[in-house]
């Protein structure tokens, strides 16, 4: 067996493991990935201050270096572990699997993982997740969904952030949205500003209706 092969085989054994530790548990999970500068960080912050009162979430966050984004997300006071990865451009199933056991699992809705900003090697590492959601920024131009194509159609919600920004960058919404409807067919599309907060609240209604979602699942068995 290639080598490349055995390790996402190990990976796929691990992440099935995580998955059946989460769906006892009724967490929700979310593989949250996206390019570099995509305002992942500052969207997942505002998500956790909003969803404050509704569900109980925790984070696990990938960076090759330095924990900012772990520090700015602990400001929601949501429980958060930074995992560093040095030169590795992804996170693996092995890596949350010990991460989430620093976390008080049984005192969570939702976990929410900041996967390294990467559109290419993250695609093909499961976590366990329930869902992976993708964010494209509008600064980052509508044509990046059609060119890291293994990300998007992997995809069960897109994010299109900073859309305060869309006139002065002059974004092409519509391109956008036919370009995402060809990459991620079957994503589920929001479109976002987590500095005035346009679109955030069908966001959280999302997240709360698919927790529903998680935890009717776990009491079935």
């Amino acid at each position: 067996m290639p080598v490349g092969q055995a390790i996402l085989d190990q990976n796929d054994r691990l992440a099935e493991r995580n998955r059946g530790y989460f769906r006892a548990r009724g967490l929700l999970v979310l593989n949250v990935v996206s390019s570099p500068g995509s305002g992942k960080t500052t969207f997942l912050r505002d998500t956790l201050l909003r969803l404050k009162g509704q569900l109980r979430p925790g984070v696990i966050v990938g960076d090759l270096a330095t924990e900012n984004d772990g520090l700015r997300l602990r400001e929601s006071g949501a429980p958060v572990v930074q995992i560093t990865t040095g030169t590795v451009c992804h996170l693996e199933a092995e890596m949350i699997g010990r991460a989430v056991g620093k976390l008080p699992a049984d005192q969570l809705d939702l976990l929410i993982i900041e996967n390294v900003g990467n559109l290419v090697c993250p695609a093909s590492y499961d976590l366990g997740e329930d869902l992976r959601v993708v964010l494209l920024s509008v600064t980052e131009g509508e044509d990046k969904p059609l060119k890291y194509p293994p990300m998007f159609q992997s995809a069960d919600a897109a994010v299109i952030s900073k859309m305060d920004l869309a006139g002065p960058c002059a974004f092409d919404r519509r391109l956008a949205l036919e370009n995402l409807g060809q990459a991620a067919p079957r994503a589920r599309i929001f479109e976002v500003s987590a500095r005035t907060g346009i679109g955030m609240e069908g966001w959280i209604d999302y997240l709360v209706q698919q927790q529903r979602a998680a935890r009717n699942r776990s009491l079935l068995g």
